[in-house]
């Protein structure tokens, strides 16, 4: 049975000691590191051990019983949580790490909610009750009131099989026919025990064990609890699917490409089919490698449930579904900040742009842009911890000396108005026009398309050839050229011309239509906003709500428990990001904080960021919202405001 299990807790909770010891115990390592020694077997990379944190999801794997585990130890840090987030989409069973001391965290409650989209069943594992200070009751009430109430402890409840009176309550009350059956029969453990399985798989029940990590208290216990409760199913008899969750380059540059076999089986020089999100690309495996830390071993075959690198994919994208899915995949961990990369006057820029692509692709959270009019590359970050090792990365891999520009907010742009844009594109021996309806569409919903053109006007590959130039980039807005967002994009209509028309006259003609019809909308700033939970003394729960109203944040109905308060609501990134910095600061530490980017809103400040950005609609080289005509073999631009009237389909 192939079971892959990821590691995942707030930063400094033991999550890398707590690995090294699954490893050690199943004879995986034959000596446990520590963080404090820069010695574990998965926090491998020189970075990880200089800074002590993990940065990079990576993977072991071991054998217990009858089972074959893959272990994923993901980072703790926020700044690198969207590759935590990629990892997590793979993981059969998750274990969240939670220190005894500390418990609940700002970031274990991100790590909750993502566990909870991605439905992946999950154990806790309340560590460091060694440490003085430790209350596994308290943390378990936290875990209660603000995670989940289908919570049991099973450290004195649950072993080889056998459930106590308490552990069988806790089933029955969730299995009506299972307390039908326990009256009438009493007991039986195996029926029990799938019972429960099914439960856990169903994420109707999360169990808990604790101890000590670093004092290896707990561990073995744990370990055979959790292979007994966990049960996995992968067919390998049908076609091979996969999912890519990390991408990563060797010393000579090649590809290798993550994958988890969600089904069938494949071998070297099998050819795969995957959607790149343009085009569906069928490519050869060159290799296929199992890796355990830095190391790897190279097989001939694997099959679903197994986790393996391959080399050969090219064209690959993290997140990429492999074989007939073609899913999209969305994330919910998107950086709110962006900074430019700063070089010496002797690089060359370019080569530099390769290198930052090639990171872009083992992390598309960066979103690298080469911003060509002024010879600049901006990347997308979650925080400054992120540029620091970015910073590092780049030297040690590239041998290139960089630095960032002091991070930015992100905005985008959308519109208040539904109108309808024009755009024509008749240079000598080209033609295309374009018609677009462009409507308000759903905060955060992005760009959406709809057709209504008829087939009369304009053929359906041409149709499908304008849906495509709209979404192969993003597009500027008019207000601060950031990109547009939550417009609903609907083609009326259109005209080719049998022999003029090729090559990208749609583009221009789409793009041009798009421009023209921002001209005349009503355009509004959007900025991301954060999504808080803050837990205070009650005494300081007023500072608090003061400093959400001066931030421009908006909050719910305070809630009370005990001598503790609990806010929640939204607030904008721009005046809460170093919040977490104060909060510890007057209530000594003792103040807990979550803050999980939750899209994007009307800007609070818009008039202040538009003057500050100083943005020119009229010189931006990618844009025109012109139309271009012909007379006479000749063409000539038409200014936006008067190119309604000369156009062809009206």
């Amino acid at each position: 049975m192939n079971k892959t299990i990821g590691i995942l807790a707030h930063v400094d909770a033991g999550k890398t000691t707590f690995s090294e010891q699954l490893l050690y115990h199943t004879k995986s390592i034959k000596q446990r590191g520590r963080v404090d020694h820069r010695d574990t077997f998965l926090d491998s990379h020189e970075i990880e051990r200089q800074r002590g944190i993990t940065v990079f999801a990576d993977q072991a794997s071991f054998s217990y019983n009858h089972s074959i585990y893959y272990l994923i130890d993901t980072p703790g840090h926020v700044d690198f949580s969207p590759e935590m987030e990629r990892a997590i989409q793979v993981m059969d069973y998750a274990i969240i790490i939670i220190s005894a001391v500390e418990g609940i965290e700002g970031h274990t409650e991100t790590v909750w909610m993502l566990l909870r989209k991605y439905q992946v069943p999950t154990f806790f594992f309340i560590n460091k009750t060694d440490r003085v200070g430790a209350d596994v009751e308290a943390v378990l009430e936290d875990i209660r009131l603000n995670l989940t109430r289908d919570i049991y402890e099973i450290t004195d409840s649950f072993r080889d099989g056998e459930m106590d009176e308490g552990l069988i309550e806790f089933v029955a009350e969730r299995n009506e026919h299972l307390l039908e059956q326990y009256m009438e029969s009493g007991y039986q453990k195996d029926l029990w025990l799938k019972s429960l399985q099914e439960m856990i798989n169903h994420n109707q029940a999360f169990l808990c064990s604790s101890g000590s990590a670093l004092q290896d208290i707990g561990i073995e216990h744990f370990l055979a609890a959790f292979d007994q409760l966990t049960v996995t199913s992968f067919e390998s008899d049908e076609a091979f699917t996969g999912r890519v969750y990390k991408i990563r380059h060797d010393e000579n540059g090649a590809c290798i490409s993550f994958i988890k076999a969600l089904s069938g089986s494949i071998k070297v020089r099998d050819e795969i089919s995957y959607w790149n999100g343009q085009n569906e690309i069928s490519e050869k495996i060159t290799q296929i490698r199992v890796y355990s830390g830095s190391k790897y071993k190279t097989v001939n075959h694997v099959k679903a449930g197994e986790l393996f690198a391959v080399s050969g994919l090219t064209m690959i994208t993290v997140g990429s579904y492999i074989g007939e899915m073609n899913e999209s995949v969305g994330f919910e961990m998107v950086p709110a900040l962006k900074s430019k990369v700063l070089f010496e006057p002797s690089v060359n820029i370019k080569e530099a742009l390769r290198f930052f692509k090639i990171l872009d692709a083992e992390d598309p959270s960066l979103n690298v842009i080469w911003e060509e009019n002024m010879q600049q590359i901006h990347i997308h970050v979650m925080g400054t911890i992120q540029l620091e090792v970015l910073e590092q990365v780049v030297l040690e891999r590239f041998q290139l000396k960089i630095s960032f520009a002091e991070p930015e907010i992100l905005y985008r742009e959308t519109i208040h108005s539904t109108v309808v844009g024009y755009g024509h594109f008749e240079p000598l021996g080209h033609y295309a026009e374009v018609h677009l309806k462009l409507e308000p569409g759903e905060r955060n919903s992005g760009i959406t398309f709809l057709n209504a053109c008829h087939t009369d006007d304009l053929t359906v590959g041409n149709q499908n050839l304008i849906e495509q130039h709209l979404f192969e980039r993003e597009h500027n807005g008019l207000l601060t050229g950031s990109p547009l967002t939550d417009v609903k994009i609907t083609l009326l209509t259109g005209r080719a011309h049998n022999k003029h028309t090729s090559g990208g006259d749609f583009r221009e003609a789409a793009y041009r239509a798009l421009r023209q019809g921002l001209e005349k909308a009503s355009n509004i700033l959007l900025e991301p906003i954060y999504e808080f939970k803050i837990k205070v003394d009650i005494e300081q729960m007023g500072r608090v709500l003061a400093d959400i109203q001066t931030a421009f944040g908006k909050f719910n109905p305070p809630i009370t428990e005990g001598k503790k308060a609990i806010l929640s609501g939204t607030v904008p990134v721009s005046t809460f990001m170093g919040y977490s910095t104060q909060l510890a600061a007057f209530t000594q530490g003792k103040g807990s904080i979550s803050l999980v980017f939750a899209g994007y809103d009307r800007c609070h400040n818009e008039k202040e960021v538009i003057e500050t950005v100083s943005y020119d609609k009229n010189a931006d080289p990618a844009y025109t919202s012109s139309s271009i005509f012909c007379s006479k073999g000749q063409g000539y631009s038409v200014p936006w405001d008067v190119a309604e009237k000369e156009m062809h389909c009206l």
